[in-house]
């Protein structure tokens, strides 16, 4: 299983996410425009923003479950423009996704769990498949609970088992969709420390949805906040994160919206 898992690692895309000029759709809707991302593995990556703002269809956009709206976008060697639907099983076989509700078969065990996924995903060899979830559960310091039914777990245990399913196949990038969502501060606290530890030994590039601005301060990475339908990264000056200076062009929108909004107001 350490060949099998070496062996996956030497294959992981050096710029695991790109776009370019990417319009991001939410719905039959473009939520976003002009995305310019560059994601080089082994970064830990923020999306920030109020709810609506698009982070989410961005995550939806990279797994190909969103179409893309316009533009180039590259998901671990994967053009997203492009792609085929027979073609989207194997993209996500090279991305590891942990969801806030952590979406768990709740009628089976831990390891049940992680079987099914195992399976699902090629794995012919049993004892393969065993080694390797034992692998990941000893990973996230879930190896006692292996024969627990998820119900049976507290909220912070069920997220490890999530993050240790998106760990099977040993993915160059994992996405994460409000990981700490439904917990409280300190068991959040502890998912926080897995993530980027799992990124700091391992080399995993993360990418990771909050509203949890504290955490970027306490566990730095690259910032990308998404606000009047757009995405940008946010540039550490000091210390200090500002956004990166308006175009002549985003200025003159902005100020139209202003126009209109006003106009609206008076009528």
């Amino acid at each position: 299983m350490r060949i099998f898992f070496e062996k996956i690692m030497m294959q992981k895309e050096d710029i695991p996410v790109r776009f370019e000029h990417a319009d991001i759709l939410g719905g039959e809707a473009k939520v976003l425009y002009d995305v310019n991302m560059e994601i080089r593995a082994g970064d830990f990556v923020y999306l920030t923003g109020k709810v609506g703002s698009g982070k989410t269809s961005i995550i939806r956009t990279i797994i190909a479950e969103n179409r893309l709206g316009g533009g180039h976008a590259e998901v671990c060697g994967y053009q997203l423009e492009r792609i085929k639907n027979k073609e989207i099983p194997f993209l996500r076989r090279k991305i590891g996704i942990v969801f806030q509700d952590f979406q768990l078969l709740m009628d089976r065990s831990v390891e049940d769990n992680l079987e099914f996924v195992l399976q699902a995903t090629g794995w012919k060899d049993a004892k393969a498949r065993r080694d390797r979830i034992d692998e990941v559960l000893e990973s996230v310091g879930m190896s006692s609970k292996a024969h627990k039914e998820p119900p049976r777990l507290s909220g912070g245990e069920q997220q490890r088992v999530a993050i240790a399913r998106a760990l099977l196949n040993a993915p160059g990038l994992i996405v994460a969709d409000e990981p700490t969502g439904n917990l409280d501060s300190e068991t959040a606290e502890g998912i926080m420390q897995l993530l980027t530890a799992i990124n700091r030994e391992q080399g995993t590039t993360v990418m990771m949805v909050t509203h949890n601005t504290s955490f970027c301060e306490r566990y730095p990475g690259r910032i990308f906040h998404c606000e009047n339908e757009s995405c940008r990264e946010l540039i550490s000056d000091a210390g200090n994160r500002t956004e990166e200076p308006e175009t002549a062009d985003e200025k003159s929108r902005e100020t139209e919206g202003q126009v209109q909004e006003g106009t609206e107001e008076q009528v």
